[in-house]
């Protein structure tokens, strides 16, 4: 098995052949993938290195005469915590999971007038064991835990978020289902699609297909009213929970985005398609898959009889 060093730029890798120029290449690669401050500390805490990101915190270790201590880059009351956290690894205690703490980041040169601004960062050490079991410093990530934050919100944002329309998704659509049925229900949903929307991918391609169903939402976004939520359900259909609207009224409101959209989507030239949408109209009760079934077999049912059209299920034509 191949036995992992660190070279002295902190890089841990593979005894592979890794020249000391190699190595501080890989150290860029990985500073700039992950944003992180990479940190190379002795045995007694002192910093002997750092990439070259922590300028951002207002640091030059350049130009430094004394070797700043890893407490420095800390708020004042908050440098005995870091100094416990680091002595702690250093003397051998298990490596520490992300800890937070307050920097006092200095301003730019350019800015001499300007304050410090106290910022929140996460650290976490990786002790340097030597084969004889003693340590030899440490390795420290330093990570903004604001861009932390706005990283997790990403996260978030993406997995309840279509990437191609931004609305919310199937799974964010039938979590507000859920709390509505969990109120008592009654409420009208809408499922509208644009009529052959496949026949579309077929003959003119994703690309095109992308762009009708990017402009239809945008449509969508228009037409709906304050306290309707929008979402995109799959590939062509749209999901539209009208909480305040009794039958009759969602039947106008979906018969009108029907007809507008007919009438704003009109072919620019003879071999363009033209475009029309159904909807299908269901009200919330039982589950949400009897909710959402009951309104895609309304679009069907629209569908079937030639687009264009808004339909109930049970067999019942609104229009």
């Amino acid at each position: 098995m191949a036995k992992l060093s660190l070279n002295r730029w902190g890089i841990v890798g593979m005894k592979i052949g890794l020249s000391d120029v190699e190595g501080r290449v890989l150290h860029g690669l990985i500073e700039d993938a992950s944003g992180d401050i990479v940190i190379r500390i002795d045995r007694r805490g002192f910093i002997i290195h750092a990439s070259a990101n922590i300028a951002e915190l207002g640091f030059d270790f350049g130009e430094a005469l004394l070797l700043p201590h890893i407490t420095d880059l800390a708020d004042a009351d908050y440098a005995a915590f870091v100094g416990e956290q680091v002595n702690a690894v250093l003397q051998g205690a298990p490596p520490t999971d992300w800890i937070e703490f307050p920097v006092v980041a200095a301003p730019p040169q350019d800015a001499a007038a300007a304050p410090a601004v106290r910022r929140w960062y996460a650290f976490s050490l990786r002790p340097m064991v030597e084969n004889n079991g003693s340590v030899d410093g440490a390795l420290c990530l330093l990570r903004s835990v604001q861009r932390l934050r706005l990283l997790e919100g990403e996260l978030y944002n993406r997995a309840v978020t279509d990437p191609l329309t931004g609305l919310a998704n199937r799974q964010a659509y039938c979590a507000s289902l859920r709390r509505h049925l969990a109120g008592g229900g009654g409420q009208m949903v809408a499922v509208l699609a644009v009529d052959g929307t496949r026949a579309l991918l077929l003959r003119y391609g994703q690309r095109t297909a992308d762009e009708i169903l990017w402009g239809f939402a945008k449509f969508l976004e228009t037409m709906a009213l304050p306290g309707h939520e929008l979402a995109q359900l799959d590939g062509e259909r749209f999901g539209v929970l009208l909480p305040v609207m009794s039958l009759r009224g969602a039947r106008e409101w979906a018969e009108d985005v029907v007809q507008t959209f007919a009438a704003l989507a009109i072919p620019a030239s003879a071999r363009a398609p033209q475009l029309t949408a159904s909807a299908g109209l269901a009200r919330v009760e039982c589950t949400v898959d009897w909710t959402l079934r009951e309104a895609e077999l309304g679009l069907v049912l629209a569908r079937a009889g030639g687009g264009g059209q808004v339909a109930l299920a049970g067999y019942r034509r609104v229009a």
